[in-house]
């Protein structure tokens, strides 16, 4: 079975289209398919149902994906093995991020020491939701993802390590009813009118929000989603709803690690402390033991130097 059959198999797989399959690849149309037709040769049966309008694959062709996933970052790891050799002098990390600013361990400067003590290794770094970037580690198509989840919320398979436990805080703007209270909060003291502004649906810290209100026995109400935690802090202050975020992205300041901002909160708007213990955004770094390539053992030694301890 030729290596090169499988990357054409996945690529018709994860497009649905020989066409952009081939593209996606530099190579014609009528070789992929004639690369296709051989692999389907060599296994004994038929990967893909093909009609004039739709690409879908067999039975046989959903038990491969998986397979070939796993064949070629095995792959991968090898040749990641054999440049370690070298001693790290050249090779590739497929990295999995949270939104920086959704975290509390500075991510941009775990990539610049990486980067200052392995120069030849090439970041490949995705952002995507947690849940989908820890689903990829498991897939063999990350080799590290710093995920907003916590351990429980982890699927099985993949090893962690916890690197943060970030506080929750409740922002409302200035006229709110609980801005005259007392520095925390109950989500349960929450009006039934309010409008809550959720942050990306399937991340991490959407998950944790979720949770606590739930814990608190109450319905997070009528909310809507943005995709910058800034923009969540900016919309709250100027009134269009309250926000839960993450501590660490009011207090500290993005241009000086470790140093609280000034200027956290516009308008007068206040940062309520959540009652709940239990509302933390915690920040795991995840990967499979089993594949982990030397670059990426390194970069798990490096991002563990700037955890954040209690």
């Amino acid at each position: 079975m030729d290596l090169r059959h499988l990357k054409y198999f996945l690529a018709v797989a994860e497009t649905r289209n020989f066409t952009q399959a081939a593209a996606s690849c530099y190579v014609a149309q009528s070789a992929l398919s004639q690369q296709i037709a051989r692999l389907e040769k060599d296994v004994g049966a038929q990967l893909f149902s093909r009609t004039s309008r739709s690409v879908r694959l067999t039975a046989a062709g959903e038990l491969l994906e998986p397979l070939a996933r796993r064949i070629l970052a095995d792959v991968d790891t090898a040749r990641a093995a054999l440049d370690a050799l070298s001693g790290l002098r050249r090779g590739r990390l497929r990295l999995g991020l949270v939104q920086t600013r959704a975290s509390s361990v500075d991510l941009v400067e775990v990539m610049a020491d990486y980067h200052a003590r392995y120069p030849g290794i090439d970041f490949h770094v995705t952002n995507a939701p947690s849940a989908e970037m820890a689903a990829a580690v498991l897939a063999g198509d990350l080799d590290i993802a710093v995920v907003g989840l916590g351990p429980r919320q982890i699927p099985d398979g993949l090893d962690h390590q916890v690197l943060a436990a970030d506080p929750l805080v409740l922002i409302v703007p200035a006229d709110h009813a609980l801005a005259d209270g007392g520095d925390v909060v109950d989500l349960a003291d929450l009006p039934e009118s309010h409008q809550l502004i959720q942050f990306t649906r399937g991340s991490g810290l959407r998950r944790q929000v979720e949770a606590a209100f739930a814990r608190a026995g109450v319905e997070p109400g009528q909310h809507f989603q943005v995709g910058q935690i800034q923009d969540m802090i900016r919309l709250a202050a100027r009134g269009i709803g309250v926000t839960v975020v993450p501590r660490s992205s009011v207090f500290l300041d993005p241009a000086v690690p470790g140093r609280k901002s000034r200027d956290a909160l516009p308008y007068g708007a206040r940062a309520l402390r959540i009652a709940d213990e239990a509302a933390v955004h915690t920040i795991c770094a995840v990967h499979d033991s089993k594949r982990l390539a030397p670059a990426a053992a390194a970069f798990l030694e490096v991002v563990e130097r700037h955890a954040i301890r209690d």
